[in-house]
């Protein structure tokens, strides 16, 4: 294979994973007022069902990051997804809340296997000065993903009348692309970088004193705890606060995402690696200052009602996305390439532990206690704003490159 094609076609295959992986997530959210209504539950109960997925997605994140620092990545990725896929496909069967509970925590399994690896391909694919640019095309599957997930799920389930159809359309693409992905080589593990060997133990010692992963990761673990908590309820909150129905809800939320986070999400990685070229804390206070700047408009989008409201929604999506090429390339060159899978497993550990493992149940048990959702999205609120200062601080600690160097190695 062309080795100009070669990366661009393992990038190419690897987002369209990720699309899959976050529709096969926020299909749920499109239609938990569905589940809600067969299952009689409250919306503590509702919000338990993300906790339980990222929950094991958190607790298998280490074993698979150690797994993929020895052994082949590619293998390990593909096994992922054919528990995902599975999974996600035989919802049809699911007939019961525990049942339902226990086929969403199996999938955080399978999608630990993928998340945590597959940035480190693509690192190991592509120069530092490309990889804002490049981990942006991938993280396009978090606003395409998370939009197809709500327009496939709020249309499927209206036009078949059963909400379990649309987890049936998600699982069946995911094992095309693994195939695909079987008969593509892997990239030489640090290529692109110079790496050393590291023990475990003096593995974890140093992540604890590396200033640059510590900010990346506590800013991106406020920042998953305000939109993993957001993202579970804004559906519901559209339909239940705004008079919107099922389907209605879920498609004029996921054209927002899928328009707005398409265009903020390449412009950020392109401004990303251009400012990066004059200044190493780039990344870091880029993404900071766009969290900052998302807050007032989150507030808005769900205070302001009429024709303000759409595009108070729109506005937050953008300032919200912008930053995600910069924030992930800041964590990817962080850590070494000898040590980034197990590096950016103890990150999905913990990003989840603090943020999105509880956020959604956290906030559905203020929505019961306080009877308003709206008042319940004030701790996404404060979590966002945590999150860009923690960034913005982070900037001190971003790894030196010889830029020099890097420019002429790329031409």
């Amino acid at each position: 294979m062309p080795p100009k094609l070669y990366p661009r076609l393992l990038l190419a295959v690897l987002t369209g994973l990720n699309i899959l992986n976050y529709i096969d997530r926020n299909v749920l959210f499109a239609v938990q007022s569905e589940i809600k209504k067969e299952f009689l539950v409250s919306d503590a109960k509702i919000g338990l069902l993300t906790s339980a997925f990222f929950i094991t997605y958190m607790v298998a994140a280490p074993l698979v990051g150690w797994l993929g620092d020895r052994f082949p990545r590619r293998n390990i990725v593909v096994v992922g997804i054919c528990i995902w896929s599975g999974f996600t496909f035989f919802t049809w069967f699911v007939h019961d809340y525990n049942q339902l509970f226990l086929r969403h925590a199996i999938v955080g399994i399978g999608e630990a296997s993928y998340a945590t690896i597959a940035p480190t391909l693509i690192a190991d694919s592509f120069p530092p000065l490309k990889r804002g640019r490049m981990l942006a095309i991938f993280f396009l599957g978090l606003p395409v993903g998370s939009a197809a997930g709500y327009f496939v799920g709020g249309y499927l389930a209206q036009y078949f009348n059963n909400w379990r159809t649309p987890f049936m359309a998600a699982g069946i693409p995911g094992f095309l692309l693994a195939l695909l992905l079987w008969f593509l080589p892997e990239p030489p593990r640090g290529q692109h970088e110079e790496h050393s060997p590291v023990d475990a133990w003096t593995l974890l010692r140093g992540l604890v004193r590396n200033g640059a992963f510590i900010t990346a990761t506590l800013g991106m673990a406020m920042y998953t705890f305000a939109v993993g908590g957001m993202q579970v309820w804004i559906p519901t909150f559209l339909q239940r606060l705004r008079g919107l129905d099922v389907k209605t809800a879920n498609i004029d939320f996921s054209v927002i995402v899928i328009v707005n986070g398409i265009g903020a999400t390449l412009l950020g990685g392109w401004i990303g690696d251009r400012l990066l070229k004059r200044y190493f804390g780039a990344y870091y206070s880029f993404s900071g200052i766009a969290m900052l700047i998302a807050v007032p408009f989150m507030v808005a989008a769900i205070y302001v009602s009429g024709k303000l409201m759409f595009p108070a929604i729109f506005a937050a999506v953008f300032f919200i996305l912008i930053g995600t090429g910069p924030t992930n390339a800041a964590l990817v060159n962080s850590v070494s390439a000898s040590i980034r899978s197990t590096g950016l497993a103890v990150n999905v550990f913990v990003i989840h532990l603090l943020g999105d493992a509880f956020s959604p149940t956290l906030i559905g048990k203020l929505s019961d206690k306080t009877g308003s959702l709206q008042t319940a999205f004030w701790v996404a609120f404060a979590a966002a704003g945590i999150s860009g200062v923690i960034l913005l601080y982070g900037a001190r600690f971003a790894p030196r490159f010889k830029l020099n160097e890097i420019k002429a190695a790329e031409g």
